[in-house]
């Protein structure tokens, strides 16, 4: 356990070290683990554990994941179940559907929880925003969160390669009064690196804001108006496609990641220098207001509501599609489908 001071702010990391596999099997001994959803982050958190030697078992309908889950070797009435009958078997159950799943199968959940059980998320969605999502444990179940930071994809990469993500946890509801070490506990179970504590509140609008923004939405719109901008001032499109994307995914950020945007200062040339130091404050000037806003919507529930009603309608599925095709027939994406097999090894 370690505490951390960030220009005077002070926070307790909690390490791999501070929870060995002793121990968390040793808090984890009478628990079943049951993982509903074979999604990213059900199959990245279940494969973790079931590799660990956990007691721990899925939940999933029959077709794709059912299908998917068996060529992992998940084992159909050994430790791979019908939803329901996998929520009554666990003591743990990890509630990893979508967010729209989770509205459609509470009822059916709720139901299978008994005194004492754990009901554990990786998203505050459900729990935040009971107003719209009807999520409402009783009052006799431990209620936790561990919130990996990325993809199920990376938690399974990276406990593959000995080292683990990083994530959050909090405790809303502590009926058992071992909520706190069955969450920690489960957090180093799936994987984790080292974990920080947060709010259900917290982590919910930090996730909905960062996916609206730096992660995903304001980089794809980045991405597009550098892009345009060079195409329409005459650039090819490997040109202006190296210099937005090439550039910064291959060379730039894995840099940033490993040493600081300080660094990368540092360590650019002159005019590369004075052209980020000019142009950043213009940046933080115009998006810290959009992003701003962002959080706002995402606080006062209208950003889920949005989510909620789109993922809800019956043709939700043939919407996504068509949205997703007018991103990947952009011109952008696939001068970048084109480009990418050029890399040094063909990546």
């Amino acid at each position: 356990m370690k505490t951390i001071d960030i220009k005077g702010v002070k926070e307790t990391i909690i390490e791999r070290s501070d929870f060995p596999p002793e121990k968390v099997k040793a808090i984890l001994a009478k628990e079943v683990t049951a993982i509903l959803g074979y999604g990213p982050q059900g199959r990245g958190q279940g494969l973790n554990m079931r590799d660990q030697g956990f007691k721990v078992l899925l939940g999933l309908r029959k077709g794709r994941s059912w299908d998917k889950a068996l060529e992992d070797g998940w084992e159909e009435g050994r430790n791979l179940f019908s939803m329901e009958e996998a929520a009554h078997r666990g003591t743990i159950i990890q509630y990893l559907i979508s967010d729209a799943g989770q509205i459609a199968n509470w009822p059916m959940v709720k139901s299978c929880l008994n005194p004492g059980d754990a009901l554990y998320f990786s998203h505050g969605f459900g729990i935040v925003y009971k107003d719209q999502t009807n999520i409402v444990p009783a009052e006799n179940v431990d209620v936790l969160l561990v919130a990996p930071k990325g993809s199920g994809l990376t938690v399974r990469r990276l406990f593959e390669q000995g080292s683990g993500i990083n994530a959050s946890f909090a405790v809303a509801q502590d009926y058992t009064g071992r909520a706190r070490e069955r969450c920690l506990a489960s957090a180093f179970a799936i994987g984790s690196g080292h974990v920080f504590e947060t709010t259900f509140a917290h982590e919910v609008y930090s996730d909905l804001t960062g996916e609206r923004c730096v992660l995903m939405g304001l980089i794809e719109g980045a991405f597009r108006a550098q892009y345009n901008v060079l195409r329409r001032h005459g650039h090819s499109p490997s040109e202006a496609f190296n210099e937005t994307v090439e550039e910064a995914l291959q060379s730039l950020y894995p840099l940033i990641n490993q040493n600081g945007m300080d660094w990368m200062y540092v360590n650019c040339s002159t005019t590369a220098q004075r052209g980020a130091l000019d142009w950043a404050p213009k940046f933080q000037k115009v998006l810290e207001p959009v992003i701003e806003q962002c959080y706002g919507r995402v606080v006062d529930g209208t950003e889920p509501g949005i989510a909620i009603q789109a993922n809800s309608r019956p043709d939700y599925r043939e919407q996504l599609d068509r949205e997703l095709k007018a991103i990947a027939d952009s011109e952008l994406w696939t001068a970048g489908r084109i480009l990418r097999p050029l890399r040094p090894g063909g990546k």
